[in-house]
């Protein structure tokens, strides 16, 4: 019995050692599944907020050619409105499933900007619907569209964690000079 009395301290060290080993690999099997989980929403909403983007982009594409056929916009591929008729509300149907899931993922921050911008698309839509032949205002509406989309994008930036200033915009050389 004295032999087993030596050997207890030996065995009780075993015993702790296997119980510390087992929560430290618990502990850190549950951090590595809680941020791979993290990982995986963040691309599920990154994915969701660009599909809404391209596809309120394709709406304000239209837009731009359609505003371009009334003498608006100096887009160099214009569109009746005779034959954008179908393809807006085709653009506006592909984005529905889009815009349910950012609602369904997005921030209350993200939502709110989107809220913002296609209200903006909407009313550009709208200018065209009406037949408007007013270049200044498109120009007003499309200030407050690149405005709302910009804020929109810096929503997503700060939702996700990404780079915070603003990136640097595109310079398109000036119509005239592109051959």
């Amino acid at each position: 019995m004295s032999a087993f009395i030596q050997q207890l301290p030996a065995l009780i060290g075993v015993v702790i050692g296997a119980l510390g080993s087992y929560v430290a690999i618990v502990r850190g099997d549950r951090a590595r599944f809680g941020r791979e989980q993290t990982a995986r929403w963040e691309e599920r909403r990154l994915a969701v907020y660009t599909d809404y983007a391209r596809c309120l982009k394709k709406t304000i594409t239209l837009t731009y050619r359609v505003a371009a056929h009334l003498g608006n916009d100096p887009h160099p591929h214009p569109l009746s409105p005779q034959e954008a008729a179908p393809l807006l509300p085709e653009a506006a149907e592909a984005g529905d499933p889009a815009g349910e899931a950012l609602l369904l993922l997005g921030s209350p921050e993200v939502v709110e900007k989107s809220r913002a911008w296609v209200v903006v698309v909407m009313e550009m839509e709208r200018f065209l619907y009406e037949g408007t032949r007013d270049p200044e205002a498109w120009q007003t509406l499309l200030e407050r569209q690149r405005t709302e989309r910009e804020a929109y994008y810096a929503a997503v930036r700060a939702d996700l964690s990404l780079m915070t200033e603003r990136p640097a915009t595109w310079q398109v050389p000036p119509l005239h000079a592109r051959t």
